[in-house]
C-alpha cells in the first residue's frame, strides 16, 4: 500500500487579471521548487479576473499537477485571495508571493532558514539593512509608502520596517489560525495579520530581500491609500 507523502510547502499566488505575467511566474516557481526535493503545491487564487487568467492556470496545471486553482466569482481584494489560499493550503509551511514576483522566488531560502531556526513567521522586507531594491517605484508611490509606514507604526504596530512586502512565510498552524481570523480583505491585511501575530506571541523574523518594482502595479495611488487608512482604523479600533 502506498503511503501518501506529506506536503512540505504550499505557495500561494493571489491573482487578478494576471494573464500577461502569470505564465512566466508559474514557470519560474515550478522550475525552482522542482529542483529542491520538496513536495510542494502552488495554489493560484483567481480574484474574479476578467481576462484569461483562469484558463491560463487551468492549461498550465494539465502538465503540472502541483498547480491548483481556487476562484472567487467576483473581485474581493488581495487579502481575501491570500486568505482563501492559506486556508486551503496543505503544506507544513506556507509562502505567499505576488504574481509579478517582485521578490524573486530564490529569496525563499532566506525565509525558510528563519523557519528552520524556530521562527513561526518570516517576512520579506525592503526596509531593513541588507535589502536590495533594484527597481524603485516612482516618487509618488515611494512617498505614499513612507507615509503609510509611518502611520502603521503610529497607529497599529511599530515592530516592523516593512509590513507590505508581498513575500511572507508561515508555519502551517499559525498561518491557519491567523488567516482564519483575518477580516481585512484589501491591502491592509498584512498589517492585521502581523498585528494579531504579535498579540498572539508568535516569533517573527523580518528578513532583507531583493525587490524589483513592477510598472504594472494594480495599486491605485488615490483610492487604495484612503481604503488602507480606513482599514488601519478598523484594526486599531478592534473592528
Amino acid at each position: 500500500m502506498d503511503i501518501e507523502k506529506k506536503m512540505d510547502l504550499s505557495i500561494i499566488i493571489p491573482a487578478y487579471n494576471e494573464e500577461k505575467r502569470l505564465g512566466t511566474t508559474l514557470e519560474r516557481i515550478y522550475t525552482y521548487f522542482q529542483n529542491t526535493g520538496l513536495i510542494f503545491e502552488i495554489i493560484v487564487v483567481d480574484d474574479g479576473s476578467k481576462d484569461g487568467t483562469v484558463n491560463l492556470v487551468k492549461n498550465f496545471s494539465i502538465d503540472h499537477p502541483e498547480v491548483k486553482l481556487r476562484c472567487h466569482l467576483k473581485n474581493k481584494g488581495k487579502g481575501a485571495a491570500v486568505k482563501t489560499g492559506v486556508l486551503s493550503a496543505e503544506g507544513d509551511i506556507i509562502l505567499f508571493t505576488d504574481a509579478d514576483l517582485s521578490t524573486p522566488i530564490e529569496e525563499f531560502e532566506k525565509l525558510k532558514k528563519a523557519i528552520d531556526d524556530g521562527y513561526d513567521i518570516a517576512i520579506g522586507s525592503r526596509g531593513v539593512v541588507g535589502a536590495k531594491v533594484k527597481v524603485k517605484q516612482n516618487f509618488i508611490r515611494r512617498l505614499i509608502g513612507m507615509i503609510g509606514c509611518y502611520i502603521i507604526k503610529m497607529m497599529v504596530v511599530n515592530r516592523f520596517a516593512d509590513t507590505q512586502c508581498g513575500f511572507k512565510m508561515f508555519k502551517n498552524p499559525c498561518g491557519k489560525k491567523l488567516f482564519k481570523e483575518q477580516m481585512i480583505t484589501g491591502f491592509a491585511f498584512d498589517v492585521e495579520v502581523l498585528y494579531k501575530a504579535v498579540k498572539n506571541g508568535y516569533r517573527i523574523k523580518e528578513i532583507p530581500v531583493e525587490w524589483l518594482n513592477s510598472s504594472e502595479s494594480k495599486v491605485s495611488v488615490i483610492k487604495d491609500p484612503l481604503k488602507f487608512l480606513k482599514d488601519l482604523m478598523r484594526i486599531r479600533m478592534g473592528f
